[in-house]
């Protein structure tokens, strides 16, 4: 649901930001505001960036091969770093520059004075209609999450990309509209370049939260304790295993989590016996976690003397003491 939510969310946003991108060019090019000169690059970066989502989706769709066994799901991540990247350097740095240009060479707006007033708004419109579907889809998957902490935790990149994106869109028409309303009204130039230079500052801050919240996920998360705990319980709530000796887990990519964990058995009379019992397990956790795609588990004689010891935690594989050091000599 969130790939499919994800999709549709950035499709929104490419139509609306290439036709949004278009009439703010011509706007700039009948006026030469610089807030619409940014607004016009901000779009054409977002749209850019939408395309780089749906590229990343559809290359983290291969098949595993020998050199990459585990699939290629954290292309998406990769791609989500570059927008963060592109939002930055085109978008944030370029809006500061142009806001710098502006105000060391201010001039008012002279010719067509209501076009970009007109654009502005328009584009507001079209864009609310954006952020109102990236809000739309990921209310499928947000549950009962804040908003703060959906785009920090959640492990599919496009809906918090887009969200942000739509967002910081939305703020920036409204600055841009304050500088073009206030050049309009007093004839000087310099709310212009303020407005811009504000447009600069929410893109460069918008980027830094990307790039910090996507560089998490590159680094590798594990699951969310809601999964953990159920998953601990998958593994335990049958006769197969006493207990966890250990277990740790990691998204391969949005939708596939790999669990890899230790586990304390009972003496079985056979290998047989043990492998339908670890194949048991294994269903019990796909169902509890149906990302849980990938799973590893290591049988085990728990020990508590050994765990005690430090020296390992099976009786069995418990490293031997010297005779010397059991004896106290």
């Amino acid at each position: 649901m969130s790939a499919n939510g994800g999709t549709k969310a950035i499709v929104a946003a490419l139509l609306a930001n290439v036709g949004i991108a278009i009439t703010k060019f011509v706007a700039f090019l009948l006026t030469s505001s610089s807030s619409m000169l940014a607004e016009s690059v901000h779009s054409v970066a977002d749209s850019g960036n939408q395309a780089l989502l749906l590229l990343g989706g559809k290359r983290a769709k291969r098949a595993a091969t020998p050199e990459h066994p585990f699939g290629y799901g954290r292309e998406r991540y990769i791609y989500a770093f570059i927008v963060s990247i592109v939002l930055f350097s085109i978008g944030g740095l370029f809006a500061l520059y142009e806001a710098y240009h502006k105000w060391s060479d201010p001039h008012g707006i002279t010719e067509w004075q209501w076009v970009p007033i007109v654009v502005l708004v328009a584009a507001i419109i079209m864009e609310s209609f954006s952020f109102r579907t990236a809000i739309k889809e990921s209310n499928h998957v947000r549950g009962n999450q804040s908003w703060v902490r959906f785009i920090r935790r959640a492990k599919a990149p496009e809906l918090p990309v887009v969200l942000l994106e739509d967002f910081g869109a939305l703020v920036g028409l409204v600055f841009a509209l304050f500088g073009v309303t206030m050049t309009l009204i007093t004839g000087n130039g310099k709310w212009d370049a303020a407005g811009t230079a504000m447009i600069g500052v929410l893109l460069v801050l918008i980027a830094i939260v990307l790039a910090i919240e996507t560089k998490s996920l590159l680094l590798g998360e594990g699951a969310e304790a809601s999964d953990v705990a159920a998953i601990e319980r998958a593994v335990t709530e049958g006769p197969e295993v006493e207990r966890i000796i250990h277990m740790k887990t990691l998204y391969l990519g949005p939708e596939e989590l790999m669990v890899a964990a230790k586990i304390g058995v009972p003496a079985c009379e056979s290998a047989q016996d043990l492998a339908r019992g670890i194949n048991a397990v294994e269903a019990r956790i796909r169902a509890a976690v149906p990302t849980a795609r990938v799973i590893y588990l290591e049988p085990d004689i728990y020990s508590v003397a050994a765990a005690e010891a430090g020296t390992g935690t099976a009786a069995d594989t418990a490293a031997p003491q010297p005779e010397a050091e059991r004896s106290g000599g």
